[in-house]
């Protein structure tokens, strides 16, 4: 009758096991939503690229009227990264069993400003300033991030982690230059004050890359089908240069007169007036007698060797990629 009776339990036992994984997939949703917002901080910083003829550098000039040169009072390297900033994003995922789900994220990513080059020239013996330039750069994007997550499956606080690609689908890096300069200049045999005010916009826009994401998480239940989770990411997305375009430009020229400052007459010079060479540029990786490189200048005006084509530049290279994190809530469906 034992031998029976174990029989008879072992049977009940394996007969049920069906019962139960099926109620334990049917608890499992198979289906997700997630919403999220992080912010992220640069890891590697690097040297940011030119902006047009000016390099990476925050510099203090000198200027003497009377040798009409100008000498380097102090000079640093500007160094960050495009990584530092805000984003958002909105994931579709799917639950393969209770330890391994897929999910596809959009993404998307500003960046903070970063103080691209800088160049002050002041009066010899004062600190009036004859001249600055100054520009700015941040990144806009969005990207779409495929990646595989592997938890242990519990059914209160579940840690898990992640990784995948990142495939960018668009995105620029944005600069902004405001530029002012004071100086003389003769007019009918008399000598006026000139000052040059310039705003300029450019957009420079990437190659097609592929970059790398990985995080740690923990998912939080708060109610039948609604999850919080926290999670720390790193992502790392290089991007090269491709093409960059001049979108805004605002050139003025004033003459005064040095008696009373009283004005003369202006100039001005707006996005139309560019040549195509200065309003577009092809980023290449050599530059030989062949590129459309600068041939001279007037004023602000650059002559190239074919103004009626791209000029050429070296390709830059910048990473948007950082160290974060993110919280967001998942809809289990």
């Amino acid at each position: 009758m034992k031998t029976k009776a174990a029989l008879m339990a072992a049977l009940c036992a394996v007969l049920s096991m069906p019962t139960t994984q099926a109620q334990s997939l049917k608890s499992t949703s198979r289906f997700y939503v997630k919403i999220a917002g992080g912010y992220y901080f640069s890891v590697f910083p690097g040297q940011f690229p030119k902006v047009g003829s000016y390099q990476p550098h925050d510099q203090h000039l000198e200027y003497n009227p009377t040798t009409q040169s100008s000498t380097s009072v102090s000079e640093k390297v500007l160094t960050g990264s495009y990584g530092a900033g805000g984003r958002g994003g909105l994931s579709f995922g799917w639950n393969i069993n209770r330890y391994i789900a897929v999910e596809g994220t959009f993404n998307y990513y500003r960046s903070k400003k970063n103080l691209m080059t800088r160049e002050i020239t002041t009066m010899a013996g004062s600190n009036q300033a004859v001249g600055k330039i100054e520009s700015h750069g941040y990144v806009e994007a969005i990207d779409f991030a495929p990646g595989v997550v592997i938890s242990p499956g519990f059914q209160k606080v579940n840690p898990y982690v992640r990784f995948g690609m990142v495939v960018p689908l668009w995105g620029n890096l944005k600069i902004e230059t405001d530029a002012s300069k004071s100086g003389t200049a003769t007019v009918g045999g008399q000598t006026v004050l000139t000052q040059t005010a310039i705003h300029r916009n450019e957009t420079v826009k990437p190659n097609v890359t592929i970059g790398f994401q990985g995080a740690m998480g923990v998912v939080f239940p708060v109610a039948k089908k609604l999850d919080i989770f926290v999670e720390a990411e790193y992502r790392n997305i290089p991007v090269r240069s491709k093409k960059k375009e001049v979108t805004a430009y605002d050139e003025t020229i004033s003459l005064l007169n040095p008696a009373n400052g009283s004005l003369i007459s202006q100039q001005h010079r707006g996005l139309d007036g560019l040549s195509t060479a200065e309003r577009n540029t092809k980023y290449v990786t050599t530059l030989d007698q062949s590129s459309n490189t600068p041939v001279s200048q007037q004023g602000a005006k650059v002559i190239y060797k074919n103004n009626d084509q791209p000029a050429n530049d070296l390709k830059s290279y910048i990473n948007i990629g950082g160290l974060g994190a993110n919280v967001g809530l998942r809809w289990r469906l």
